[in-house]
């Protein structure tokens, strides 16, 4: 196995799994900021409500780019919290994976920076554990390198 740099691999946009206890199992967006997972979250989830009644979490964020053979994972886990939303943050988040120009966005995102009634929370998770793995192989399918 290769070491990666774990703090850029988890930079990218990419989709994470949370689990939940019951095992409850879904993908969601995040930020990876200040050592934490931020997932934003509100009434219209029962993530909230999964973490109040039983706060650890296990995560994955992983690629699998079978044309090239780019294998990453990172595996993390811990307890998690429910927090307040703030709008700098969820910028940054919506930012990442929508791009800059908020009004190109759907206007639900919009709503989650604009609109204080909605309920919006962060779920918080500072992992006890953090394992990134390169699993890489080389493609039989990978155009070679020009000579």
């Amino acid at each position: 196995m290769t070491p990666f740099d774990v703090d850029e691999f988890l930079a990218q946009p990419l989709t994470a799994r949370v689990a939940t206890n019951g095992p409850t199992v879904r993908p969601t967006w995040y930020l990876w900021e200040d050592h934490a997972f931020w997932i934003l979250s509100g009434p219209w989830s029962r993530l909230p409500g999964h973490v109040r009644a039983s706060p650890r979490l296990a995560l994955t964020v992983d690629v699998c780019d079978l044309a090239t053979g780019l294998v990453r994972q990172v595996v993390a886990s811990g307890p998690a919290e429910v927090v307040p939303f703030d709008v700098p943050r969820g910028r940054r988040k919506l930012v990442r994976y929508l791009g800059p120009d908020e009004q190109r966005w759907d206007s639900r995102f919009r709503a989650y920076l604009n609109d204080a009634g909605r309920g919006t929370v962060w779920v918080r998770l500072v992992p006890e554990s953090l394992r990134g793995k390169d699993l890489s192989y080389v493609s039989s399918t990978a155009t070679p390198p020009a000579e």
